[in-house]
């Protein structure tokens, strides 16, 4: 099953405050950039064919994978000066590099690419800046098994803040945090079939346009997931994940038996 990840945006948020020009998706969490790791999940449950949607910063994922060094994130044994890999990250992946403009929407970059996957029966999307642990065959399942045109996966709010209940004389009366209200919130992982594209107008956005059409025809599917679940929007969230690899918390590693056994918490921002 094809994967698209919409990797062409400017990060604005990751980049406030500094002179960096990489893309989100290249900002490192441990040895590897984010977008690697976002692959890895994918790669995990067997999706290893991926459409990059790119833009801004470009040339920084293309010359990442034409330069891919096996040895940084594997073992190896280094004989007669040749080096033999013990396992290999991407030897089996196909990456299909297009450029989709430097200011367009998602939904613009998704109809961009539409030749490559509008044959499949389903295929998957994600924003590229969103580490989990969900089960991602279940999600697929979920989709294929009903008439749904669209499945999201959802989260739980994430906001730390609080909500107040003001009663008569602005008598407050209850405070209950955000993340215990009966709302979700976009998680970035989609399954989709081609359908969409019928409710995807030039220069449209995913979500508002083509899943808001969906919902209200009732073909929109929710795949509600209170694991972990970690954005990497900002420089703050960034910096988290990386010092939760760091500390060996890694539970979005499935692929990993060392970080898919640490304990399933969402990353503290510091």
């Amino acid at each position: 099953m094809k994967v698209v990840l919409f990797c062409g945006g400017h990060g604005m948020r990751m980049r406030v405050g500094t002179t960096d020009e990489l893309p989100k998706p290249m900002h490192p969490v441990g040895p590897r950039p984010l977008l690697w790791h976002v692959m890895r999940y994918y790669a995990h449950f067997g999706h290893t064919e991926f459409v990059l949607c790119l833009g801004y910063g470009a040339e920084h994922i293309k010359n990442f994978f034409l330069t891919y060094s096996e040895t940084a994130s594997n073992d190896f044994v280094l004989r007669g000066g040749r080096v033999q890999l013990r396992s290999s990250d991407i030897r089996d992946w196909t990456i299909e590099f297009v450029h989709t403009g430097l200011d367009s929407p998602i939904g613009e970059r998704l109809r961009r690419v539409r030749h490559l996957v509008e044959d499949e029966e389903l295929f998957l999307a994600n924003y590229a800046d969103v580490l989990t642990d969900a089960p991602l065959d279940r999600v697929v399942d979920r989709v294929r098994d009903s008439d749904a045109a669209a499945g999201m996966m959802v989260v739980p709010p994430q906001s730390s803040f609080h909500c107040v209940e003001l009663g008569e004389n602005s008598r407050v009366g209850a405070i209950t945090p955000v993340s215990r209200l009966p709302i979700w919130e976009n998680g970035g992982y989609f399954v989709l079939r081609p359908e969409v594209f019928e409710h995807l107008p030039p220069g449209g956005d995913l979500v508002e346009d083509a899943c808001g059409e969906l919902a209200k025809r009732g073909r929109l599917l929710a795949y509600p997931h209170r694991g972990f679940w970690a954005p990497a929007d900002t420089v703050k969230e960034r910096v988290a994940l990386d010092r939760a690899y760091a500390a060996g918390d890694r539970p979005w590693m499935l692929w990993d038996a060392d970080g898919a056994s640490q304990a399933r918490r969402p990353v503290a921002a510091p």
